[in-house]
């Protein structure tokens, strides 16, 4: 699933944003989401450096790995581990016992967005489809 354009004015607001996002597409408990990613994100922050976090949690009672990425209208402090504002999420909950597909869907997502032209692409492009379409390159 792929957000654009994510208007927020803090960490929180945007992790709130997209959490309410993925309960709703997957009939999950919105504040069970929110609750475990924020969990997760207060043993330290997973904003990575060079505009890009990747927000991620396990979840009980879920089936499947599931992904959004999405492209913030405007980049927020997000205390990135080079104190660079975010500009782009990379945000997934997992099943509680998902070791292999939960690093495994982490490694993909941080292989791709370390490509700075990638990144410019995706910071660049007009629409999802033009934001799936750099990050499947």
């Amino acid at each position: 699933m792929i957000l654009t354009e994510i208007a927020a004015d803090s960490k929180r607001h945007l992790l709130e944003q997209i959490a309410t996002f993925v309960a709703e597409r997957e009939g999950l408990d919105k504040n069970a989401v929110f609750e475990a990613v924020l969990e997760r994100e207060n043993l330290g922050s997973t904003g990575y450096g060079n505009g890009v976090a990747f927000p991620h949690a396990r979840l009980e009672g879920l089936k499947n790995v599931v992904a959004v990425f999405a492209r913030l209208k405007n980049p927020i402090d997000y205390d990135a581990l080079d104190g660079n504002p975010v500009d782009m999420v990379a945000f997934m909950i997992s099943p509680e016992n998902s070791g292999d597909d939960h690093l495994r869907t982490l490694a993909i997502f941080s292989r791709v967005l370390k490509n700075a032209e990638i990144c410019n692409a995706i910071r660049s492009a007009k629409n999802a489809h033009e934001i799936y379409s750099a990050l499947h390159k």
